[in-house]
């Protein structure tokens, strides 16, 4: 190990599953690099919706093994490479990267180091923050497989985007517009539709307050050709009976009630997943022109227990947790 590596480290971690009470500042050790993977010494890490779930132990399904405590929480991050693994070769000590590791046996960002898998960074796109950085992985990820691999969506495509202003649904309606969709967002609140109207949807309205399935109707008289589903429930389904028959649906694992279409209509679920090319065709879609991640609110990392209660709040785009 580089000696200008600590042994030990101060995270944000929890010895058993529980509420925001059981999520500590502690001293823990530095994870060990091994092969292909990089040691990063962490920045900004993203607060994921799905984060207060892992806490509670409610995540335990999704892994081969137990998780082992203390656990130190955080899907996603930035921050400088400290050291690499045998057989990296893209990546080297001093690159900024932003890094995806979900659910990872060494632990995650909520740490002043992290180490994963070298094909789970890449370079920090231009243009962006570190806490803009600290938050894109997990939900840049989600948003890009979700129009791009899962519903193809291209030029002309009338896409819905329901969930618009959080993390996945702005950066999804961004990347779709790239994409060279149509794009009708349905945000939350009146804060979230002018966000959207300033990230150049087509027509935005507000889940809370308007007739979503009126206005679907009107942007796409002919029927939608996709939608993409990141809040679920009765209002999401009624919107949803506007793709017409041979569209298609998609949503990632995770969202509840899961969402239901037209007979005709295919309805996909998946799970964001990274690899070091899902990673550059983001970077150069966000590189294509100005692009903007929203983090709405940046908590030092004595105060995850607070940014735990936050997250399940109403707020526009992602929050963050800065380490260094």
């Amino acid at each position: 190990m580089n000696p200008s590596i600590p042994s030990q480290m101060k995270a944000a971690a929890i010895d058993r599953f529980g509420g925001p009470e059981v999520l500590d500042t502690r001293t823990v050790p530095v994870p060990q690099v091994g092969p292909g993977e990089v040691l990063i010494k962490v920045e900004t890490a993203g607060i994921g919706q799905w984060d207060p779930s892992e806490r509670a132990g409610e995540m335990e399904g999704y892994k081969p093994g137990k998780t082992s405590f203390p656990h130190v929480l955080g899907t996603d991050g930035c921050g400088t490479v400290a050291a690499v693994g045998d057989g990296v070769k893209h990546l080297k000590v001093g690159d900024k990267v932003y890094a995806f590791g979900f659910l990872n046996d060494k632990g995650g960002f909520y740490a002043e180091y992290t180490a994963v898998k070298a094909s789970d960074a890449a370079p920090i796109p231009k243009g962006l923050s570190a806490e803009q950085a600290g938050v894109l992985a997990a939900d840049g990820i989600t948003a890009l497989q979700g129009v791009e691999d899962t519903l193809k969506v291209g030029k002309g495509t009338t896409l819905l985007v329901y969930g618009a202003s959080g993390g996945v649904g702005h950066l999804a309606v961004q990347l779709a517009k790239r994409l060279g969709a149509r794009v009708l967002a349905v945000a939350s609140g009146s804060d979230g539709v002018e966000l959207l109207k300033k990230l150049g949807a087509d027509q935005v309205v507000d889940g809370r307050a308007d007739d979503v399935a009126k206005a679907a109707r009107e942007f796409a008289p002919d029927g939608l050709d996709a939608a993409l589903v990141l809040a679920g429930g009765d209002k999401t389904n009624q919107a949803l009976s506007c793709v017409k028959s041979g569209g298609h649906i998609a949503y990632p694992n995770g969202v509840e009630p899961a969402p239901k279409g037209n007979d005709g209509v295919k309805v996909s679920s998946y799970d964001g997943q990274a690899n070091s090319k899902v990673l550059a065709r983001l970077n150069s879609l966000i590189e294509s022109g100005p692009f903007h991640v929203e983090v709405s609110q940046v908590f030092r990392l004595d105060e995850a227990r607070n940014a735990h209660e936050a997250v399940g709040k109403h707020h526009l785009g992602k929050l963050a947790l800065r380490i260094h």
